[in-house]
């Protein structure tokens, strides 16, 4: 078969992506097709192979893992969507990161955090909680990439609720490994007033949950 003719049978339109990624787990020789299928014009191909990639990033990291430089370079595309799943790929696969290929582009991961597009914040800030889960030892650096949301600037002032919302969310599911919690603490009770009620609900949340002193 041409390359064609493996896309229309690998990813037809009917196809659960779930199945595509089965497939390749089960032939990891298949994942060459995804890999260059990001490049492919035709839409169902270039999202299919993308959105195949990051459920396999979650679900068997190390099959990705020696691709690690391709979603590396996919940081800077400018497909949004496809720089935004690249972001959230790399993180799934600091899981088996035994290289430390992420520590060296560590501040090139963060350095959009800060704006101006909020969704690529928004994913950075998701990919970090499953960074500090899986590199303990990177927590107080990912900790202060997070704080840099205090003084970024996102298209409206409501983006930047969503992205609190979102960095509490995040402080959440690592917040055990934070040495400093007292500074963590104030940025999220300060968050109980925020303007956007899903961001003053997830600020009661954690504080129900995390404050001691409550």
């Amino acid at each position: 078969m041409n390359k064609q003719e493996v896309y229309n049978e690998f990813i037809p339109k009917e196809r659960d992506l779930q199945q595509v990624a089965g497939m390749v787990i089960e032939s990891p020789e298949l994942l060459k097709y995804l890999i260059s299928g990001i490049n492919e014009t035709d839409p169902r191909i270039k999202y299919g192979c993308n959105n195949t990639l990051l459920i396999l990033s979650k679900s068997k990291p190390e099959i990705i893992y020696p691709h690690f430089d391709v979603f590396k370079n996919y940081l800077k595309s400018e497909n949004k969507f496809i720089k935004w799943s690249a972001i959230l790929i790399i993180a799934n696969l600091t899981m088996c990161d035994d290289k430390k290929m992420f520590d060296e582009i560590f501040n090139s991961y963060f350095s959009e955090i800060k704006g101006p597009v909020m969704i690529t914040a928004a994913n950075i800030i998701k990919g970090a909680a499953v960074i500090a889960r899986a590199k303990p030892y990177l927590t107080e650096k990912i900790t202060k990439e997070l704080f840099k949301v205090k003084n970024a600037k996102y298209q409206t002032g409501e983006c930047l609720n969503i992205v609190i919302g979102h960095t509490i969310s995040s402080f959440d599911k690592f917040f055990g490994q934070i040495k400093d919690q007292d500074e963590v603490l104030y940025f999220v009770r300060i968050s109980i007033y925020n303007r956007r009620k899903p961001t003053r609900n997830k600020a009661e949340k954690f504080i129900n949950k995390w404050d001691k002193s409550v």
